[in-house]
């Protein structure tokens, strides 16, 4: 995919993060790996005011350095800059990383939950448990390391006292598997209102990973 068709994917699906109802007002960001880096959204400008010409391209090397290469309207990038050239230096296989601060997922998010295998469906983002990074100030190295960590083995996590993230190999994928998280959260919470609800037990989650392997379901990166 060449750098337009890029930028316009990255416009596209930010606008259906906010018609889908998963984002709201300025606070979420995305982004598709480059060559030299990425391209990611500027903050504070509301999605669906953006054009190509506001998306930055940022050039990120191994030291974790990052120096804009490409920024026309001379936008100011997106406070997790960090957090996405992180997460693209420790996962070489992920192209698309997005974040935003949907309503249920951002709730379990503020109590530092991890949501437990009480469904299935839980391994869409690739492992028995979604895991809740700790909480540090957002845009900081170290929020954006917490998150890396919780992102080990995973496709998603959320984040404490703040939102939710996913990665996959395009924001297409990435955009319906933050849509599955937020769904799983709402689950959750309604489940919890009769109690702490049973759990699938770590071998049965075993199969239904494999499963979903096998069957090329959810687990695209």
């Amino acid at each position: 995919m060449n750098k337009r068709k890029k930028k316009k994917e990255i416009l596209s699906i930010a606008k259906l993060l906010d018609t889908s109802g998963m984002n709201h007002g300025t606070s979420g960001n995305l982004s598709i790996r480059s060559k030299k880096g990425m391209i990611i959204t500027p903050s504070s400008i509301p999605f669906e005011q953006m054009s190509c010409n506001d998306l930055i391209e940022i050039e990120v090397n191994r030291n974790k350095q990052m120096k804009e290469v490409h920024n026309p309207l001379n936008r100011r990038p997106s406070s997790e800059s960090n957090l996405h050239a992180d997460i693209y230096i420790n996962r070489p296989e992920i192209n698309a990383v997005l974040h935003c601060h949907s309503i249920h997922a951002t709730a379990l998010a503020c109590h530092k939950k991890n949501i437990p295998s009480f469904h299935y469906m839980i391994a869409i983002a690739g492992g028995d448990n979604i895991r809740c990074a700790p909480y540090s100030t957002f845009g900081t190295r170290e929020f954006s390391k917490n998150a890396v960590i919780a992102l080990e083995g995973r496709l998603a996590c959320l984040l404490a006292n703040h939102g939710q993230l996913t990665i996959a190999s395009d924001l297409k994928t990435a955009l319906n598997l933050a849509i599955q998280i937020e769904t799983l959260s709402h689950m959750y919470l309604e489940a919890r209102q009769l109690g702490e609800p049973d759990y699938l037990s770590s071998e049965e989650m075993r199969i239904v990973i494999n499963k979903f392997k096998t069957l090329g379901y959810g687990l695209k990166t």
